[in-house]
C-alpha cells in the first residue's frame, strides 16, 4: 500500500532474507502459479521477528503455499515446538518439503492436507501464535473456530485485509471476497477477547493480541 519510494526505502532498510528463502522465494515466481501469494521478503521479516519475540510453542498457520512463511514463523519456534501448517492444495507438498527440509526446522513443521475448518478441530491444540492466510471467504469463520483456540497473550495475524484496496471502496461496491472481508475486519473488532490494530504492510495485516 506504499508508494514505490517508500516501499524501496523501507526495504532497504529492513534485514535481508536468508539465502534458502531467496531461493524459495525465487523457485515459486518461476514454477507456480499467483506466486503474489507467497508471503516474500518484507512480511516474511515481519512474521520472523514476530515469531521471535513470542517464542510459541505452537503456532498454527492457516495458508502454507509454498513453505516461505512457515520458514519465517519456525525461526522464532520455542526449542521444542512446533507448528502445524494447513493448506489444501497437494501439489505444492513437493516444493514444501524441499526447502523444510533444507531448513532447521523440518522437525518442527507439521503438514495437513485439506480443509483447514475441518482440521483444526482435529488438532485438540491450543495456540500461541495463529496466522491466518488463506480460503479469504471463510475468515469470519476461521475466526470463530481459532479465537478460543489462542492462548492468553497469544498474537492472531490476518493477512490480505486490505484486500488489494477494494475493502476501501467508498461506495461499497464490493464483490463477494471483498464484502466476506470487509465483514471479517469488524468482526475482529468486536471480538472482546482481542485487541487488534491493522497495518498497511503489504496487502494489509491485522495483529491481534488474546486478553
Amino acid at each position: 500500500m506504499f508508494d514505490l519510494k517508500a516501499s524501496t526505502y523501507l526495504q532497504t532498510h529492513s534485514s535481508n532474507e536468508s539465502q534458502l528463502l531467496a531461493k524459495l522465494r525465487r523457485e515459486t515466481e518461476l514454477k507456480c502459479l499467483n506466486p503474489i501469494m507467497l508471503s516474500g521478503e518484507f512480511q516474511g521479516n515481519f512474521l520472523s521477528i514476530i515469531s521471535k519475540i513470542k517464542k510459541p510453542k505452537n503456532v498454527l498457520e492457516i495458508g502454507t503455499y509454498t513453505g516461505y512463511s512457515t520458514i519465517c514463523l519456525a525461526e522464532g519456534l520455542d526449542k521444542k515446538g512446533t507448528i502445524h501448517t494447513i493448506d489444501k492444495n497437494e501439489e505444492l507438498i513437493e516444493i514444501q518439503n524441499k526447502y523444510f527440509e533444507l531448513s532447521n526446522y523440518r522437525n518442527q513443521i507439521k503438514q495437513y492436507t485439506g480443509e483447514a475448518l475441518k482440521i483444526i478441530p482435529s488438532m485438540k491444540l491450543n495456540f500461541d501464535l495463529i496466522f491466518l492466510d488463506a480460503d479469504k471467504e471463510n475468515y469470519s469463520n476461521y475466526l470463530k473456530k481459532v479465537s478460543p483456540l489462542l492462548n492468553k497473550g497469544g498474537i492472531l495475524i490476518s493477512d490480505n485485509v486490505l484486500w488489494h484496496g477494494k475493502v476501501l471502496d467508498e461506495n461499497r461496491n464490493y464483490d463477494k471476497t471483498t464484502k466476506l472481508i470487509d465483514e471479517f475486519n469488524k468482526n475482529i473488532i468486536k471480538d472482546k477477547s482481542l485487541q487488534s490494530i491493522m497495518l498497511p504492510l503489504r496487502d494489509g495485516i491485522s495483529v491481534s493480541v488474546k486478553l
